[in-house]
């Protein structure tokens, strides 16, 4: 025994490559004795991982009780739930961090002796609602767990400004804004010079629409190229995309890098490039941890007009905002782009890297942990 006082932190992902959910432990496990359960091995720090076989998911409602709307035993019986409820039942934390709306209920159950952050990393009730039969169906179900339990939590964190305003209106409870903001990395950013190059890195989703950007820079009429770094999320939408790459030499499909290398790797690039079409309520409001990394990467930006990014990119003088996310704007936007304008979003974006540490953001789960253990209700 250590003496220190003890925390769960349950996320229904692979912590070892949850970004997220990597700060957390990244930064408790200086002050805490840190269990973590999740999928995969055991991140870096901790006193106990208690991994969930990959076999039990999180996500697998039975379609009959949400019919009957039978939401609590619908809830209590998705295989990672019973399993994760299992294996924690009689464990007594000082605290605990539940990661999204599916782990609150099991956190909230374990009753730790100071209560629970619920870190909410999207607005889960909308999470599909470009699927109508999803949005029948399963937002009501979102909607019960949510007021059922996650409202029982201590305190509460979400990423992006429309989704805090979102929880306070439906459900009465003030989440703190923690951005996906990336640590500060000391760089400079690199001269521009021609082709302007341009790179966007992350997951591989169809309804990202990634196509159009790569259709975008393909068309332009200045100097430009764009390289991809894509986790294979669809593997046939990713076969499209080489397939597409293959007819331009202005546009490659890479494999990722390690997260930990992917600023550096950044860093060699002009602007970092992000038009997410606002198919559903989450894209809309996205603010996602790309935008600071390039950032950290000190790089331009063109985005398209979502308000979350916005905001960063007019207040700090960092790139372009398309008019709106079609291909015809985004190639307006890119065709703006010249070694000078460029150079001095990349300064900017150099200028402003301190203010977006992402150990800033850190800093608020610290403070909500440190109200709990004291005793201080939000």
């Amino acid at each position: 025994m250590t003496g220190r006082p003890t925390m769960l932190i349950l996320s229904y992902s692979p912590i070892a490559r949850d970004a997220r959910v990597l700060k957390q432990v990244a930064r408790f496990t200086q002050d805490f004795d840190v269990t973590t359960c999740g999928y995969g091995p055991a991140p870096a720090g901790v006193v106990e991982h208690i991994s969930i076989p990959d076999d039990q998911r999180y996500n697998d409602l039975d379609g009959k009780l949400i019919t009957l709307k039978r939401y609590r035993k619908a809830y209590w019986r998705l295989s990672a739930v019973r399993w994760s409820r299992e294996h924690l039942r009689g464990r007594r934390f000082d605290v605990a961090i539940a990661n999204d709306v599916e782990a609150v209920p099991v956190a909230v159950k374990l009753k730790p002796r100071h209560g629970v952050l619920a870190d909410l990393h999207e607005y889960s009730p909308r999470l599909h609602d470009d699927h109508q039969k999803w949005f029948e169906r399963i937002t009501p179900w979102f909607e019960w767990v949510v007021r059922r339990y996650v409202t029982k939590a201590t305190s509460w964190s979400t990423v992006s400004r429309g989704i805090v305003e979102e929880y306070e209106r439906q459900f009465g409870f003030h989440a703190e804004l923690v951005t996906n903001a990336a640590p500060y990395h000391e760089l400079q950013p690199t001269p521009v010079g021609r082709p302007i190059r341009l790179v966007h890195s992350g997951a591989c989703l169809r309804n990202r629409q990634l196509h159009l950007m790569a259709e975008a820079v393909a068309t332009a009429q200045n100097d430009v190229t764009l390289d991809f770094y894509l986790t294979a999320n669809h593997p046939d939408y990713l076969e499209q995309l080489k397939e597409f790459a293959a007819t331009t030499d202005r546009v490659r499909v890479l494999d990722p890098v390690p997260y930990s290398e992917l600023i550096r790797t950044l860093n060699d690039y002009d602007v970092g490039v992000f038009v997410l079409p606002p198919i559903t309520f989450n894209y809309r409001y996205a603010l996602p941890n790309k935008l600071f990394d390039f950032i950290q990467a000190r790089l331009g930006l063109v985005i398209g007009p979502s308000a979350e990014m916005q905001y960063y990119v007019d207040h700090y003088g960092l790139g372009l905002v398309a008019e709106d996310f079609t291909v015809e704007a985004m190639r307006g936007a890119i065709e703006q782009l010249t070694v000078e304008s460029v150079t001095a979003y990349k300064a900017n974006a150099h200028a402003r890297a301190a203010e977006v540490d992402g150990d800033l953001e850190v800093d608020k789960w610290a403070r909500l942990i440190d109200e709990q253990m004291r005793g201080i209700r939000r």
